[in-house]
């Protein structure tokens, strides 16, 4: 007897899968390439300078040993494995160097970034497209492909919520569950009915509170993301072997539609906008792709931080303050900033997971250090008691004109008192990097050579630049990991 269908009317799942498994290389604009590109040459920035984390390494150590465990019991995916670990060259199965290259390009919280009702790093996404570049021997124009495909679902994913599931206290891996598995499942040429399943399999096991965000942070922050993306490769390959998933998980019986659907925020249902999800999904070099529309960070901290540190920073340079004349700082926000960024935790951070989520800190050291940069995230900076009294200046204040303009821009105003009662005031709209005041390829060059030159080399970082920029007449990328590799 033939199966019944779960649901009468056409589920998402197919129309996400149809649109993934028929767009072509061909269909790519000029400037899509492009921007896959200059993400590229970030995110392998980012995963150089994540590499020398804390949790970083912990993760290889402990992977590592997982494969000298399977290679020495006879299992396969050991020493010899098909895809590369960035910098350590380690080997391993395509599972697990997608989940250490992703959590690479987070670790520092410096990686990509497009907020909208939801939040998202879509960079989190492409280290599994990459490693099973890698297992499959496929060129630099697939893994392109697969990169603006992951950017696209991704992003549109995060703009359907009403409100975002952020603001109900869910993390938005949940929603990178669902775009995950679509650009690994158009690598490895996957049906339609097999890319459904994908995403069934993958979105089945990746819903996530949003605690790991919320107050005192911990490694899950920059891991839990990456993670979906292994399920992502994982689940390609799973559906590839005809393992099956539920084509309702977006919009049927149970799905994430009807999950969220049972949330009251401010007296009403939570929804989405199923139709926008799929509406002119781009399909021809004249389309208009989203990831033309992700912003890069120029500091290595959490989103909304960089409008009110640009204009502190603004004020500071333009009126020469000091740190010891002042005498309040004042920062005006949307609502959400205030609250993850000025909780009482935030006053006091004892990680790089709280600080670089701290704007107290971030305006503190920010003010005597005159830059923020990764050093500013250091353990024994972090942890200087000085900064404490100057973080306490820091006053955090939600303002509620500035909430209707968000997302469409992320103003903030800080406004500097100073010990002779002077105020100095800026506001900021649009943070630098944002896709209005987009990074050059040169000012995401600065960035990459001060992640990755005392890691690979500055000589290596120059290759792997001219690599990355030429990605799309790569045959193989056998090179790019030799190149990330230090040696």
């Amino acid at each position: 007897m033939a199966q019944q269908p779960t649901e009468s009317k056409r589920l998402l799942s197919y129309t996400i899968a149809e649109w993934t498994c028929s767009l072509n290389y061909e269909h790519l604009s000029p400037e899509a390439i492009q921007a896959a590109k200059l993400f590229w040459f970030d995110s392998i920035g980012c995963a150089l300078g994540g590499s020398q984390q804390d949790d970083a390494k912990i993760l290889l150590n402990h992977y590592r040993a997982m494969s000298a465990t399977a290679d020495s019991s006879g299992g396969k995916g050991g020493k010899k494995g098909s895809a590369t670990a960035f910098v350590s060259g380690f080997k391993t199965n395509p599972v697990d160097a997608a989940f250490l290259n992703g959590h690479m390009i987070r670790a520092m919280d410096y990686n990509d970034i497009y907020w909208k009702a939801d939040p998202c790093h879509p960079s989190d996404l492409i280290a599994a497209p990459l490693a099973l570049c890698e297992s499959e021997g496929l060129s630099g124009k697939d893994l392109i492909l697969a990169t603006i495909i992951a950017y696209e679902i991704e992003m549109r994913l995060c703009e359907i919520g009403r409100p975002g599931v952020r603001e109900y206290g869910w993390h938005h891996a949940t929603l990178s569950a669902f775009a995950a598995p679509v650009a690994s499942g158009r690598l490895l040429n996957l049906t339609p009915e097999q890319m459904v399943s994908a995403i069934g399999i993958s979105a089945s096991r990746t819903f996530c509170p949003g605690a790991v965000t919320a107050g005192k942070l911990t490694n899950m922050k920059n891991t839990v993301d990456p993670w979906a993306g292994r399920m992502g490769a994982e689940s390609a390959l799973l559906a590839r072997e005809g393992f099956s998933g539920p084509e309702h998980i977006i919009d049927g019986k149970e799905g994430l539609f009807a999950v969220f659907g049972h949330v009251q925020y401010k007296g009403q249902p939570a929804s989405f906008d199923g139709d926008a999800l799929v509406k002119d999904l781009p399909n021809s070099p004249k389309s208009h792709y989203r990831i033309l529309d992700c912003g890069m960070k120029s500091f290595p901290i959490e989103a909304l931080s960089h409008a009110p540190l640009t204009a502190m920073m603004k004020t500071v340079k333009e009126n020469k303050i000091k740190a010891a004349d002042v005498k309040e700082i004042k920062v005006e926000v949307i609502a959400r900033a205030a609250d993850i960024l000025g909780d009482p935790h935030k006053y006091r951070p004892t990680s790089k997971e709280t600080a670089d989520h701290s704007l107290p800190y971030c305006m503190a050291v920010g003010l005597v250090d005159g830059m923020v940069t990764p050093l500013q995230f250091k353990e024994e900076r972090v942890h200087d008691q000085s900064l404490i009294p100057i973080m306490d200046k820091v006053k955090v204040v939600a303002n509620e004109e500035f909430e209707a303009l968000f997302p469409k821009f992320q103003p903030s105003r800080v406004t500097i008192t100073t010990n002779d009662g002077k105020s100095y005031s800026t506001r900021v709209d649009v943070p630098k990097g944002d896709p209005r005041d987009p990074m050059t390829e040169e000012e995401i060059s600065v960035k990459f050579n001060a992640l990755g030159g005392d890691v690979i080399g500055k000589d290596q970082c120059k290759n792997l630049q001219k690599f990355i920029m030429n990605l799309d007449i790569a045959e193989k990328l056998d090179e790019l990991f030799e190149l990330t590799t230090a040696h």
